[in-house]
């Protein structure tokens, strides 16, 4: 593969496979090709068992694929990963502090033994916000905290590039916001930074760009608006009616696809509400509601991904049983490269 000075991260045909307890192969990826562009956050999307983390441990060198090419900022890994190494930093499970220890202690005995600049300690814990926490003990930290403290971690070698799988898990909504702030934040100062997250609505408030992934293969990638605007061409409107089970009938007569939400009938296709409107009225039916729903990250997501998760099955794969993917969570498993 020529390399290349656009893209932070490149694979093609990456392809890795575990085999399971009654002999059989799994594929927890199978022949990805992903580009991740140099600036900005992006969002790197799928079901749970998708190849998320997978796909980022290969990256990391922490697994080997069984074929396929991968390169971060144009050098090829895992053979020339110790020259690019230190423009990488990355949480691929919550990293192991000292408890009785304050923020900034721990900072600082990790700064020592990565040989990084003492002040460092002091200017990443104001990029995540800790200043005013730094004395406190770790202990004492919130789950956001924690998660904040880790990503400072990271930030002690300056990296070009920093790699977050599931920042999010367990967070409350304060906690949430926390974290996407720091990661925007990171982005504005020139930073890439790549989100594995099935938090959909977080990832769509804080990304540039986005690929998503099935069963280990790119089903879409390119920028958050092009998605979501390429996903609003099929509109979908909310329909409040009194006859709910005559209107249905009608407009499944249409050709329109129309699911129940509640007391409300989703009518979704090619149509426009005044069409819905009119065909209604042609029968004697006549709306009480009529609202459009706006396309978003999660619809097209979901529009994407059906049928693609974890137990279905791919043209010319093998089935799965139980557990197939449990070597494979998208929670993460295999500890942090900093």
């Amino acid at each position: 593969m020529s390399t290349s000075t656009t893209t932070a991260i490149s694979t093609r045909g990456l392809r890795k496979t575990y085999r399971k307890l009654n002999g059989r192969r799994s594929v927890a990826v199978g022949g990805l090709d992903l580009d991740v562009p140099i600036g900005g956050v992006h969002g790197f999307l799928g079901p749970n068992g998708a190849g998320k983390t997978t796909t980022i441990r290969m990256l990391l060198g922490l697994i080997r694929p069984d074929s396929g090419t991968m390169t971060l900022f144009g050098e090829d890994v895992p053979a020339r990963l110790p020259q690019v190494v230190g423009r990488v930093g990355a949480i691929v499970e919550q990293p192991k502090f000292f408890p009785s220890f304050s923020g900034r202690k721990n900072l600082s005995l990790l700064a020592r033994a990565i040989d990084a600049p003492p002040h460092l300690v002091d200017v990443v814990l104001e990029d995540v916000g800790l200043t005013d926490r730094a004395k406190d003990r770790y202990k004492g930290y919130s789950l956001g905290m924690k998660q904040r403290l880790a990503i400072a971690a990271t930030l002690l070698k300056d990296p070009d590039l920093l790699i977050f799988d599931e920042p999010t898990n367990g967070l409350d909504p304060a906690g949430i916001r926390e974290i996407r702030g720091t990661m925007r934040g990171l982005a504005d100062r020139g930073k890439t930074v790549l989100v594995s997250s099935h938090i959909l609505a977080e990832v769509e408030q804080v990304a540039d760009t986005v690929s998503i992934i099935a069963r280990g293969e790119l089903i879409a990638s390119g920028k958050v608006s092009d998605l979501i605007g390429a996903g609003a061409t099929a509109t979908t409107v909310r329909v409040g009616i009194v006859d709910s089970e005559r209107a249905a009938q009608v407009l499944q007569a249409r050709g329109w696809g129309v699911t129940r939400e509640g007391a409300y009938l989703v009518v979704s296709g090619s149509v426009q509400p005044g069409h819905i409107t009119r065909a209604l009225a042609d029968q004697g039916l006549y709306l009480d509601e009529l609202v459009p729903i706006r396309a978003d990250l999660e619809s097209v997501f979901l529009e994407l991904t059906a049928g693609r998760g974890p137990g279905t099955h791919a043209p010319g794969d093998r089935p799965d049983g139980p557990g197939a993917h449990a070597l494979d969570s998208d929670s993460a498993q295999a500890g942090a490269a900093s």
